[in-house]
């Protein structure tokens, strides 16, 4: 039987496990995230997804990502705290990983292998890559850290059906 993202637990910003199977039946958007990057503004538009669509069953989950650029170095309670102080960020925020190399989160690992990106890489390549999952736990799509929040919105609605 192959994997969904449900059958993954990540840290919290706290630093507890939360079980990724609380999100069944839910269509998921996973974002590799960055407090100091030139893709950081893309927060407001995925906050404005959130708000959007998260009643009728979309979750945004964020995972705040230091590999590029060194670009969020922050502790876990900093990060949250400039997501919601700079953003208004409702919407899950974990605890900082990798997503690339030895030491990749394995839900980022099954993410890069469900949707390679360009020319069938793997690599993420920069923060603010997207992972949109439909609601019995697959990936779907994956975008580019340039594609803006509300380009994603159509392909979010059709998932919501």
């Amino acid at each position: 039987m192959s994997q969904s993202v449900y059958d993954f637990s990540c840290q919290t910003t706290g630093g507890t496990d939360r079980d990724l199977s609380e999100f069944k039946g839910k269509v998921l958007l996973v974002v590799n995230t960055a407090s100091k990057c030139g893709f950081t503004p893309q927060f407001e538009g995925l906050e404005h997804l959130y708000e959007q669509y998260h009643e009728q069953g979309l979750e945004i989950l964020g995972f705040p990502c230091n590999q590029f650029g060194k670009q969020d170095p922050g502790s876990n309670g900093e990060i949250q705290e400039f997501c919601q102080l700079n953003y208004g960020v409702s919407f899950p925020m974990f605890g900082k990983i990798e997503v690339n190399g030895g030491g990749a989160d394995p839900l980022f690992k099954h993410l890069k292998k469900a949707a390679p990106g360009a020319l069938g890489t793997q690599a993420i390549k920069w923060n603010f890559t997207k992972f949109l999952i439909n609601a019995e736990g697959d990936v779907v799509k994956r975008y580019a850290p340039a594609t803006k929040p509300e380009d994603i919105a159509d392909d979010i609605e059709a998932l919501l059906g």
